[in-house]
């Protein structure tokens, strides 16, 4: 980025839950919104990751609150633990639902406990993250805490681009995702006029570990995207970070809700943005790309 985009206070006042927040994507809004004057709350199920962002970012915004959580979404009563603990220290003003799992492999050869590991997080998780929220948001409203004329409260979810089309060898993902699109814009109608706003984007590649690991193993993060992309590169992080600070920006366009924004240079549109070109693969492959993503979970699991 080469210079600002926004104004250095724009976030002032602000407390936002980053599910996800201390690697990848999430770390990477959480800390723009921090340095935008917010407060955030990140949570994960690798306790130590959440700390050390947080530590790291105490240093350098050190008039900032920062709140990290163990917990594991899939768990409706601890979702519901920790949002209580956030309201006991003063609520809330959003929320993003960032936190994912994802990884190929042939529809054919899921077990019941591979579909479960990516929709529990996906599609259960983020709607008890979102309700947990949004029953307190909807709670002050009419308690009369929220009135028409203060900013809305933002809901932003993280899907895919291939929410429309569906996409093959990530059916798990592809049928959460667009479930979370829906619940987008269902509550975008229902809790309106409690002041609650959601949005959702769907990113093309931006490179991440976890991401470019379960997704394109095997392959230098960002290479296909090089090769198959209308711009011939792939998604930067400060793009993201600008995306996600417009939509969460307190009284700045709530009008704008119930939408889903692509940002992918115009990927989808191009080639459907999934992951059709896998059926060429071999079953010598398909075990490479298994051994990869393995070996990627266990590296994850060694951290929690």
């Amino acid at each position: 980025m080469n210079s600002p985009m926004y104004q250095p206070k724009l976030m002032a006042g602000q407390r936002i839950l980053v599910t996800g927040g201390g690697t990848g994507l999430g770390h990477a809004m959480s800390e723009r919104f921090l340095s935008l004057g917010a407060d955030v709350a990140i949570c994960g199920r690798r306790k130590a990751v959440c700390d050390e962002a947080a530590a790291a970012w105490r240093d350098k915004f050190p008039e900032r609150r920062i709140d990290t959580y163990s917990v594991d979404i899939r768990v409706a009563p601890a979702v519901e633990e920790m949002v209580e603990s956030l309201w006991s220290s003063g609520g809330l003003t959003g929320l993003i639902n960032n936190a994912a799992g994802n990884f190929i492999a042939p529809t054919e050869n899921l077990s019941p406990r591979a579909f479960d590991a990516i929709a529990n997080i996906v599609f259960h998780g983020s709607f008890y993250v979102t309700q947990a929220v949004g029953k307190r948001w909807v709670a002050q409203a009419k308690a009369g805490q929220w009135k028409p004329w203060h900013p809305y409260r933002n809901v932003m979810s993280i899907i895919v681009t291939w929410v429309d089309t569906g996409s093959p060898y990530v059916v798990p993902s592809a049928m959460s995702k667009a479930g979370i699109q829906v619940m987008t814009k269902s509550l975008a109608v229902e809790w309106a006029r409690y002041g609650i706003r959601l949005n959702a984007v769907g990113p093309g590649e931006i490179p991440t570990e976890g991401m470019s690991k379960r997704l394109n193993p095997g392959e230098e993060p960002g290479e296909r995207s090089k090769a198959r992309n209308p711009m011939a590169r792939a998604g930067m992080m400060s793009e993201l970070q600008n995306l996600a600070t417009f939509l969460m920006a307190p009284g700045q366009c709530d009008w704008l809700t119930g939408q889903s924004i692509m940002m992918d240079g115009a990927n989808a549109l191009a080639t459907g943005g999934n992951f059709y070109e896998l059926r060429e693969w071999t079953d010598a492959q398909w075990h490479g790309a298994r051994e990869r993503i393995e070996a990627q979970n266990q590296k994850d699991r060694a951290g929690r």
